[in-house]
């Protein structure tokens, strides 16, 4: 019997059969691709973790190895700066699993690290830029009121003007040196402003030129973030004390 192909009952179940066809073929290569995507994902994020400790330009094997050598504990502690699981040496499974900080704050990551001997803290801080999300690493010393490192990136910023909280290198690097805290260890004092703004250079950084809402973004998020962990370093400075 000839097939009509021009029949309307033709078109329909030829187009459901190369919809199934399509959709099936999609969810397989998916499927077969979320392991190698998962795996990428994870290793850019190491890399950002590095790179707020000024460690940085490093292979793919050698990001895997020395985050497995610099992390000391993936972390995770509550609003209130108590351990909530104490993560493991080249961790994955605590703070590391987690994409972001909750909206509650209820549980807060961060990465106790060693570089040359000496302790680190590095945690992540998230805002908003001008056309979409920011994020970074904030890598602080063991006094845990000064930055060790910064990194940034964002999702969607102009190049050359608010993109260059990532691309610049020499931008993210004035934040090494700089004060976080006020006197009393609890007001978060770090900012970025315009350079005729700038009127304590132990704690405030240059904005990126011609890039004011994405520099503003990033001072916020630095004030919002950095906030959470004060009961944290509080606590942690008692201890050592």
């Amino acid at each position: 019997m000839k097939i009509n192909t021009n029949s309307n009952t033709y078109i329909i179940i030829y187009s459901g059969v190369m919809v199934v066809t399509v959709a099936f073929v999609l969810a397989f290569v998916y499927q077969s691709l979320k392991s190698r995507q998962d795996a990428n994902v994870a290793l850019d994020k190491k890399k950002q973790i590095l790179a707020a400790l000024n460690i940085r330009d490093l292979t793919d094997e050698e990001a895997a190895a020395r985050y497995a050598e610099v992390v000391q504990a993936d972390r995770i502690v509550d609003a209130a700066g108590k351990v909530v699981a104490p993560g493991t040496q080249g961790g994955e499974q605590a703070a590391f699993s987690m994409n972001a900080i909750p909206a509650d704050k209820s549980w807060l990551p961060i990465y106790l690290c060693s570089v040359d001997g000496k302790k680190k803290y590095v945690v992540p801080v998230y805002g908003m830029g001008l056309w979409g999300s920011i994020w970074g690493y904030v890598a602080v010393n063991e006094d845990m009121n000064t930055v060790y490192g910064a990194y940034f990136d964002h999702a969607s910023e102009t190049a050359g003007l608010g993109a260059e909280i990532k691309d610049s290198k020499t931008w993210q690097e004035q934040f090494a040196g700089k004060r976080i805290y006020d006197g009393n260890n609890e007001k978060v004092i770090l900012a970025v402003k315009k350079t005729s703004e700038i009127k304590d250079t132990t704690c405030e950084c240059d904005a990126v030129t011609g890039a004011t809402l994405t520099s503003d973004g990033v001072s916020k998020m630095l004030e919002s973030g950095l906030r959470l962990y004060v009961p944290f370093f509080q606590q942690e400075s008692n201890q050592t004390k």
